[in-house]
């Protein structure tokens, strides 16, 4: 079986076209972290927080008052909902997406019911997704019984509303007197010494980073604290502080454009040409060096320090990169929104919307993008590419094309896009226009990727233009010969027209054998079998195809002319009354109520050579 759907290059167009991701992913896969949303056990009624089970071994824990397991009567609130009732809505809400009304639902509820944990824990933890901070400053539970996961939100989300109401020295107080600690000990460290500067404290400001910490926390601590060095006018400190940091070999690539950036400001506009030169000498493509150089030469403004407001939020959106990379996207998503508290920066929005999103929260992921202005064109651009992948996601294909035509208007020399388009119009099936696009000047380019042949072989192939499909995908083949996708395609193509059966048969095989998990490869080796003959092992390998892929019609209507062959006639029929439940095309529909009728009249298989 073909795969019309070009998933694989939709991946990676959609992963290149995205703002890049500047903190490096760990060398090895963290452990990871328990999510933020605490679901009350399924089993259990809404409102009932089961009894521990005592361990001999544990401390003694503090005694609470004791939760009914019926309300005598539920609690009601002003308008007579009851507890449960504002519970269930609060919870279909979050489900579907309604961030901010799920949490205004359960904070209700959590009013109604201040004893009861789980409660206050899911009230809090919605509002901190939906945005609304100052709710989640009033619900953070700071009980010994409380979960640090969230008790640690709630210190760091407190810390940060205090600073973001110009409070600094109440922040800065808070965080000596107890520092955020796991799993939120990053992003505390982080912006500790953004507030502690704000707050005037220069000696907290200005500590050099905790050494015990991540190593690239330890790092970005360093760099903050450059920062802060110039702040504070200690500009021979800065400059050994910033050199240290650009000279290394593994930390330069970071923080060379940074160093350049402050020998800018101090006037020594020749050294940071110098640093901006050697790093292009040694290969270093990074654009924002090439950027740096450029608005040097053209005498343009440096870059100015950010303030302390700017670099905390900037903190927080670091603490979100790293967190997201470890697979903690509700954390990032906690971060992103405190950073949006003290700055307003379309990257960090942007950001918001894709963790959003890959948190499957799409609705909010939604109206986050749709925030985002034309006014940086980039920007602008991989947020609607975010909004379209995210509009796809919810099978919504005619809006998400919207979406990437409108991240094209704002990058109309962006190939990345280009190609996303060209999939999403080969997934509603305009294969002229998807052809349109990809012979344009944009895709049909000299260094084009082997996915883009592909998937212009695939347009081709299924208007009808065989030679012209034949002469893309094996093009694409001959640059990646082990691709099953690109093996199984073509292959199938020659089995199923009679063409080159054999050979065709043999491609197949190896993509089976490269991807022996993928139903629809199997299909296309049962089909193989079936059209040498080989119909007794056809129908064990299309058996097993179905298994993997039970909704596909093709599969099962394979799987019926398999049957019809050996004999099982009952079977057949079956496989392809089956068929027409499954909104088959109209082609196959007619052809399966034909075969019905009649059964299969044709029963020569194809010829089993090459040519």
């Amino acid at each position: 079986m073909r795969i019309l759907l070009v998933s694989a290059s939709l991946i990676a167009l959609v992963a290149g076209a995205a703002v890049a991701q500047d903190a490096p992913a760990a060398s090895e896969p963290a452990p990871p972290r328990p999510a933020i949303i605490v679901a009350p056990p399924l089993s259990l009624p809404p409102m009932i927080v089961p009894e521990p089970q005592a361990d001999p071994a544990d401390p003694p824990v503090p005694t609470i008052e004791a939760i009914p397991r019926v309300w005598a009567p539920a609690p009601r609130d002003a308008q007579g909902r009851s507890a449960y009732g504002l519970y269930l809505s609060g919870r279909s809400a979050l489900s579907a997406g309604e961030a901010a009304e799920g949490a205004d639902l359960l904070a209700r509820v959590e009013a109604l019911t201040p004893e009861q944990p789980t409660v206050q824990e899911q009230a809090f933890t919605s509002a901190l997704l939906a945005g609304d901070l100052g709710l989640a400053a009033r619900l953070a539970p700071a009980t010994a019984t409380a979960s640090p996961v969230i008790t640690q939100a709630g210190a760091l989300v407190s810390v940060v509303q205090a600073f973001a109401a110009d409070e600094a020295r109440a922040a800065n107080m808070a965080l000596k007197a107890n520092p955020i600690g796991a799993p939120h000990a990053r992003a505390g460290a982080l912006i500790a010494p953004w507030i502690a500067a704000a707050a005037g404290d220069w000696d907290t400001a200005l500590a050099e980073p905790n050494p015990t910490a991540d190593p690239l926390t330890v790092v970005l601590g360093r760099f903050d604290r450059a920062r802060l060095l110039e702040h504070r006018r200690r500009y021979d400190e800065a400059d050994a502080a910033f050199k240290v940091l650009a000279e290394d070999a593994r930390t330069g690539p970071l923080f060379r454009v940074a160093y350049g950036s402050f020998l800018e400001r101090r006037g020594r506009r020749d050294e940071a040409l110098a640093v901006y030169d050697a790093a292009l000498a040694v290969g270093a493509g990074d654009p924002a060096l090439a950027a740096a150089r450029a608005r040097l030469v053209a005498r343009g403004r440096a870059p100015a320090l950010p303030s302390f407001r700017e670099g905390a939020a900037e903190a927080l959106t670091v603490a979100a990169q790293q967190a997201s990379a470890e697979g903690s996207n509700e954390f990032a998503v906690v971060y992103l929104r405190l950073s949006l508290s003290l700055d307003r920066d379309p990257t960090a929005l942007y950001r918001l919307g894709s963790t959003l999103s890959q948190a499957n929260l799409e609705g909010p992921a939604q109206v986050t993008l749709e925030q985002i202005s034309d006014a940086d064109p980039s920007i602008y651009a991989a947020a609607r590419v975010s909004l379209g992948v995210t509009l796809d996601k919810e099978d919504k294909p005619e809006e998400a094309l919207a979406a990437f035509r409108q991240a094209q208007a704002a990058t109309p020399a962006d190939r990345r896009v280009a190609g996303l388009i060209a999939s999403q119009l080969m997934k509603l099936e305009r294969w002229d226009a998807a052809l349109e696009v990809l012979n344009g000047p944009l895709l049909n380019t000299a260094d084009q990727t082997p996915n883009i042949r592909f998937m212009r072989g695939v347009a081709h192939e299924s208007l009808g233009q065989v030679p012209e499909a034949e002469a893309e995908l094996w093009a694409a083949l001959q640059a990646e010969p082990d691709d099953p996708s690109f093996l199984n395609y073509l292959g199938y193509l020659w089995v199923d027209s009679g063409t080159r059966v054999a050979e065709g048969a043999a491609m197949i095989q190896r993509a089976h054998a490269a991807d022996p998990e993928d139903g629809n490869i199997q299909d296309s080796l049962g089909w193989a079998q079936y059209r040498q003959g080989q119909f007794d092992i056809a129908v064990d390998t299309l058996e097993q195809a179905v298994a993997k892929e039970p909704a596909n019609a093709e599969i099962n209507d394979h799987l019926g002319d398999a049957y019809w062959q050996v004999g099982r006639r009952r079977e057949a029929g079956f496989q392809w009354n089956r068929v027409l439940t499954l909104d088959p095309d109209a082609e196959r529909r007619t052809e399966v109520e034909r075969k019905l009728e009649q059964g299969l009249t044709d029963v020569a298989p194809a010829a089993a050579g090459g040519g």
